[in-house]
This record gives C-alpha cells, sequence and structure tokens, in this order.
C-alpha cells in the first residue's frame, strides 16, 4: 500500500488523527492491534496507565477507518477501507477480561466508570455531597478529618452542614489539631475509599430499570401517563404497581415539608406556579399559600382566576416544570422528603 502525505508525520497537511489527544491515540490503536500484542503492551504498564488507557478506550466512540489507516497503516491493510472500530465500556471490559483476573477487571471498570478525577481526591469531589456526608458519618472522626482536608473547601463545607453537628464539630476539631499525615497512612485511606467507597458507589449508581421508566413516566403529560400506564398493567401489573410507586408527581409535593414548599417558591417562575396550581387540588394550594405571605398568597390567587380556561396541556407542562425543580432541590439536598408527609414529627 502507498502512504500518502496526508499519512506521513512529516508532511505539511495534518494527518487524520490530528485532533486526538495522546491518550485517545494510544487507546484508538491498542483497540486495532490484535489480543496478542495488546497483552504484552498491558503487561509492561502499571495499574494508573492501565486505567488512563481503559478510561479513553471506554469513551472513545466511534473511530474512523481513516483515522485507523493514519494511526497504524498496517492495520488498515486487514480492516479495510470500510472498517471502524467502537470504544465503550462493554468492548474496554472484554479487553480486559482477556487479559486480567475477574477482580481486577472489576477493579478497573469500576474505576472508570466511578466520579470523575485522576486522583482519588479528584473523584471525591464529584461525588455528592449527601452521599459523602453519609459516608463519613460511620467513619472514625480522625478518617473523615483526613478526607475533608484532601478535598476542595467548599465541597467539605457543604459535607459539614449535612452532618449532625456534633460530629462536624468533632472533625473539625481533629482537622486543625492535624499535623502531617503519613503517606503510609494517605495510601491506606485511599485504598479503602477505592475498595468500599467507591465499589459500592458505583454498584449503588447503576439505576434500577423501574426507576428509569418511572422518570419516563414523569415526563408524560396526564393522558399519555394514564394510556401507557393502562397498558403496563394489562402486561404486568406488578410492574406497573412498582413504577408507579417509584413515580414523583405533582401531588407528591404534599410531602415537602414547609422549609421546602419556600424554597421551591423562590425558584419557581411565578407565571408557571399559577397555571401548575389552575388544574391542582385545592390541598396542594393551600399547602402552598400557607406558606407565603398573606399578599404574596392574595396576588397568586388573582394571577389564578385571570388565568380563565387553560388547556389541559398547558397545565401538565408547568406541573412538570415545578417537579422537576422539585427533584433538582432534591438532589442536592436543598430540600428534604418525608414519607409521611409534612404531619410526620421530625424529633434530633
Amino acid at each position: 500500500m502507498s502512504v500518502t502525505a496526508q499519512q506521513l508525520p512529516g508532511a505539511s497537511n495534518l494527518p487524520a488523527h490530528a485532533h486526538l489527544s495522546g491518550p485517545d491515540k494510544a487507546a484508538a490503536f491498542l483497540l486495532s492491534l490484535s489480543d496478542d500484542y495488546v497483552k504484552a503492551i498491558f503487561n509492561k504498564l502499571d495499574t494508573t496507565e492501565v486505567l488512563v488507557l481503559s478510561q479513553r478506550m471506554a469513551t472513545l466512540g466511534k473511530v474512523k477507518a481513516e483515522i485507523i489507516e493514519s494511526l497504524y497503516i498496517e492495520f488498515a491493510e486487514q480492516a479495510g477501507s470500510g472498517a471502524s472500530l467502537m470504544g465503550s465500556f462493554e468492548t474496554t471490559e472484554r479487553l480486559l477480561r482477556k487479559f486480567f483476573p475477574e477482580d481486577k477487571v472489576e477493579e478497573i471498570m469500576q474505576e472508570i466508570r466511578g466520579p470523575a478525577g485522576r486522583t482519588m481526591w479528584d473523584k471525591l469531589g464529584n461525588v455528592s455531597e449527601n452521599v459523602l456526608a453519609g459516608y463519613l458519618q460511620s467513619e472514625y472522626p480522625q478518617t473523615a478529618a483526613v478526607i475533608l482536608s484532601k478535598v476542595k473547601p467548599s465541597h467539605a463545607a457543604k459535607v459539614m452542614c449535612l452532618m449532625p453537628e456534633q460530629a462536624s464539630m468533632e472533625i473539625m476539631n481533629r482537622m486543625l489539631k492535624m499535623e502531617v499525615v503519613q503517606r503510609d497512612i494517605l495510601d491506606t485511606i485511599e485504598d479503602s475509599l477505592r475498595t468500599e467507597f467507591m465499589s459500592n458507589l458505583v454498584r449503588t449508581s447503576q439505576k434500577d430499570p423501574h426507576e428509569h421508566m418511572a422518570e419516563i413516566f414523569n415526563s408524560f403529560d396526564r393522558a399519555t401517563e394514564g394510556k401507557f400506564m393502562s397498558a403496563l398493567e394489562a402486561i404486568d401489573a406488578e410492574a406497573a404497581e412498582h413504577v408507579r410507586s417509584l413515580m414523583f408527581t405533582f401531588d407528591d409535593l404534599v410531602k415537602l415539608d414547609s422549609t421546602g414548599v419556600q424554597t421551591l417558591i423562590r425558584v419557581a417562575d411565578k407565571s408557571k406556579l399559577a397555571m401548575a396550581l389552575k388544574g391542582s387540588s385545592d390541598a396542594i394550594k393551600e399547602m402552598f399559600y400557607r406558606n407565603m405571605s398573606e399578599r404574596a398568597a392574595k396576588f397568586l390567587k388573582e394571577d389564578i382566576a385571570a388565568l380563565g380556561m387553560v388547556r389541559l396541556k398547558d397545565v401538565d407542562e408547568a406541573q412538570l416544570i415545578l417537579v422537576n425543580q422539585a427533584k433538582d432541590l432534591i438532589n442536592t439536598g436543598e430540600i428534604q422528603v418525608a414519607e409521611g408527609g409534612e404531619e410526620e414529627a421530625m424529633i434530633e
């Protein structure tokens, strides 16, 4: 095969793979090699290098034949001009299983599927404050102090706010008195985070299909939801009930406490709020009214009355917007949902 000027690294025209980063080039190159060559290369790499390459392979996507040819001309003779490769989590996992034991493959895949970040501390910075706070509450205060001393101050502050005050103060006191942490202690903590916390996080973050379906149903308008739910009940009544139990609808806003409702009111578009309440039950309306000032409630009632006749579709869209805003606030920990509703008393 003749080599064109575009394929030569020293040519004036840029090669087809010029837009790829170094790790991406290496990942595409490895995907094009035979298993024997990949095994030989992996055996000469350390764990960090394997992780980096595996992560790039898993997110590479489709690699055009011209890029493969530019990276490795000899491979183009075998693959043909129409050949392409697909880098994905699945193809990467299959490749790794040919060269590493099951537990090693599991460790690598958990690492690349987990939160973004090169180091363990980078990854912790991308873990939800609620999740990290829950984990640290079960750790020794000294260990929690070391962990929070290694993450960004803004992230640590949010985590501390979500923990019991006594626990936060204990951790804070230990952080203030902390001396230089020995490398072997940090290594032990990192290993523990990787094997216990991150692996559990990856497993628990894999969404149940019923949860995913519930989110789809949450996005339907009322008529479509009813149609598909009836059809699902006819096919699998148990699955339909499971999906229904996981749905978060406009009526579920009654589960918010007063602080949650007031927070939602502050972020909500007032015109959307009026439209959403236009088609809601009296109980929902009263819940919003009693969490507003008398003057604000009066204006809202006037806005609702001024709407006159409205389309059900517009009401559904407005309610969906408010539900999604509430779910975002719940996910960030800004508001809480009590299964027993606002009447459920809470003590510390």
